[in-house]
Order: structure tokens, then sequence, then C-alpha cells
């Protein structure tokens, strides 16, 4: 039986290539996006997650054997801690009930090398707290001075995403239902979100500079997909609350050994 897979960002990006590569396989794919998929919602809402999983249940028989949860925003904003933290937890807490009948059941969130950044310690305690409120507060403040604190934002997001998902898979909802809940971080990949900050050679080098790639450089998107599609497969049966670096070696640059 082919399996049925749920992707969020599906119209671009690395969600478009999981997709695509997900199809060239022979899976069915629910796309879900702001536009242009098979479920169209806004994640930075609490009734667009509900409504999230009230369509995918609805077109999936009430059964699905991976999700592959990817949408997400690299905005100096609010509405990036909306999507990237609450949005994809959610996302997974949400589906995760039309995981259990599957036999070999999947989820996949996207974390970032950018949690190795510099953060804001007070928005990461809220997201960590599931605070939305003053998450949302706090990121409204950092806000105001896009250049400096509000880059802190998109950072601080994945930092606490990744935290939630070590902290998270060995759980009984998790492990103890034989659910694999991994992550992939990802370095710079050649994305309409990254577009303009790898748009001439000048920026590419500037951007390099800040985040190391020495293997290979900048990567294409189905890089990513391809890892996130092993983590989302049968194969996978022993991985648990991985946050495995697909990054060109930045995470080796700026940790080193540092994690044992």
């Amino acid at each position: 039986m082919a399996r049925t897979s749920v992707v969020t960002g599906s119209a671009s990006g690395i969600g478009k290539s999981v997709k695509e590569l997900l199809e060239s396989r022979g899976e069915r794919v629910i796309g879900v996006d702001i536009h242009d998929a098979d479920v169209v919602v806004d994640l930075t809402t609490a009734d667009g997650r509900t409504s999230l999983v009230e369509a995918v249940r609805t077109a999936s028989g009430g059964s699905i054997d991976a999700v592959y949860a990817i949408a997400g925003l690299a905005a100096p904003i609010p509405a990036t801690v909306a999507v990237n933290f609450f949005g994809m937890v959610a996302t997974l807490e949400g589906l995760r009930p039309l995981l259990l009948s599957s036999t070999a059941p999947r989820a996949v969130g996207v974390a970032s090398m950018a949690s190795l950044m510099p953060v804001d310690d007070e928005l990461v305690a809220a997201m960590t707290a599931r605070d939305e409120a003053a998450a949302l507060a706090r990121a409204e403040i950092l806000a105001r001075e896009p250049e400096t604190t509000g880059a802190l934002i998109y950072g601080s997001t994945k930092k606490a995403f990744a935290q939630w998902v070590r902290r998270t898979a060995a759980t009984p909802d998790w492990a103890g239902a034989s659910i694999p809940l991994n992550a992939v971080a990802p370095g710079i990949i050649a994305t309409p979100m990254t577009a303009g900050m790898i748009a001439t050679e000048e920026a590419r080098t500037a951007l390099l500079q800040m985040v190391p790639m020495p293997l290979n450089g900048i990567a294409e998107p189905i890089v990513v997909a391809r890892l996130m599609a092993w983590l989302g497969g049968e194969e996978n049966t022993h991985l648990c609350g991985q946050v495995v670096f697909v990054d060109g070696g930045s995470d080796v640059v700026i940790r080193g050994d540092s994690t044992w």
C-alpha cells in the first residue's frame, strides 16, 4: 500500500521539494500551505491550525503515515513565532492521532542551523512555556529593531522547536506509540525565502562568512528533501529526537565537539 503523507509548506521551497520527491516514489501527499495546496490554511492562527487537522482527517479518511512539518517564515516579525513554533508544534500534535493506525508512522519537522546563533532567551522561554500571547508580545518588542533585536526572532523559534523535539520524542505519546519524531536543521538553502540574501555573489560571500558551509556551499532544496524523506520513511525505525544538521558543515565549524 502506498503511504499517505502530509507536507506543510508544500507550495514552495523545501516543502515543495519534499512533496514532489514523495510523489515521484508513489506516495500520496496531502499538501498544506496558505495558497496552491490541497489544504489551504493560515498556521499563524488557532483557527487555521484546527482547520488543518480537520481538513487532513477528511482528505485522508482518518489515517496518515507521515507528517512533514515544514511551513515557516524567516522575517523579523511576530508571525514568524506563530508559524515556526506554535504552528509547527500544533501541526505535529494535532495530526499525531491520525498516525496511530499506520504500521510505520513517522514525524519530521524543520529546525535550522540558526538555532546555533544568538537568540532572545525571554522569547525562547515563552515558547518553551507554550505561552503564545507572551511570545508574540516579546516578538513585537524585538521586531521594533528589525536589523538588531528583530534578527533574533528566527533563530529563537528554531532553538525552541529543536528543544521541543528533544524533550518530546522519547515520551509515551511518541516513542511509546512507536512514532519516531525527529527534525532536520538546514544551513542556507536556495529557496524563495533566501532569494534576496543570495541574489549576488557579494551577498552570498557575506552570508557564508556568517554561516560557514565548507562542504559544497549553499544547497538546493532537494538535499534537505532526501534526508526528510528517509526520516519519514519506513526504514527509519530507531532515530528518536535527533536534530540532524544538513548544513554543509556549519554545525561542525561553530560547535566542534562541544556537544560532548
